[in-house]
């Protein structure tokens, strides 16, 4: 996890002009997501049935055209590259830890629970990271702003 750049920015959404905070709204994670990405969008339906429209999870597209990753204090070649969600102190979390945030905030803790385990934690880390660095390339895609190794 990395403390927040943004200095509270990002514990807001604007929406059509309006901001709304993580306390005025009740979320627990919002994640930024590429939703060109067809693997990518699939989780991220997923994980907006299982919120069931409680808005305890905020899904934010980086491919959007208005989507400013400066917002949050990040780098669009860091968004690209790993998945990124951001907690309603503004503190932002990668990898596997944003989809551990996001399935005990739907209440399916039980689920992500060995990812805690700091062992196996260590292992989901090493498969999400082989992930990220294939995902592209698996779906067809060049890459925006990094190059492929």
């Amino acid at each position: 996890m990395r403390a927040d750049r943004a200095a509270g920015a990002a514990a807001e959404r604007s929406t059509g002009g309006e901001s709304t905070t993580a306390a005025e709204s009740g979320w627990q994670i919002r994640i930024l997501y590429d939703a060109e990405c067809p693997l990518c969008a699939r989780e991220g339906r997923l994980i907006e049935r299982l919120d069931r429209g409680r808005g305890l999870v905020q899904l934010e597209d980086i491919s959007h055209p208005k989507f400013d990753a400066s917002r949050y204090g990040l780098d669009p070649a860091d968004l690209e590259a790993r998945l990124h969600g951001v907690l309603p102190d503004g503190q932002i979390v990668e990898g596997v830890e944003v989809l551990a945030c996001a399935y005990e905030a739907v209440g399916l803790a039980w689920l992500v629970a060995p990812a805690r385990w700091p062992g196996f934690r260590w292992l989901l880390d090493r498969a999400y990271l082989w992930f990220a660095r294939n995902r592209l390339r698996w779906t067809g895609r060049e890459p925006k702003y990094c190059p492929r190794p």
